[in-house]
């Protein structure tokens, strides 16, 4: 497979991933408690996490190049 190719469907793998990942945290963040330390904890967090699964992602996207 060329690396255009790969590259194409990573793309199109991390968009998809993005927008079911911020969906999800906006679902999950509407009920957590409204505690602005909860509320920053969480957001924090769910904004730090989202690049750890797409790491084996990338790191396909860039092999044998």
């Amino acid at each position: 497979m060329s690396a255009r190719v790969r590259k194409l469907i990573g793309l199109v793998g991390i968009l998809g991933f993005l927008t079911a990942y911020v969906v999800v945290v906006a679902t999950v963040g509407d009920h957590i408690p409204k505690h602005w330390a909860v509320q920053g904890l969480y957001f924090g967090l769910a904004g730090v996490l989202w690049g750890v699964p797409l790491f084996p992602l990338i790191s396909w996207m860039n092999r044998g190049r």
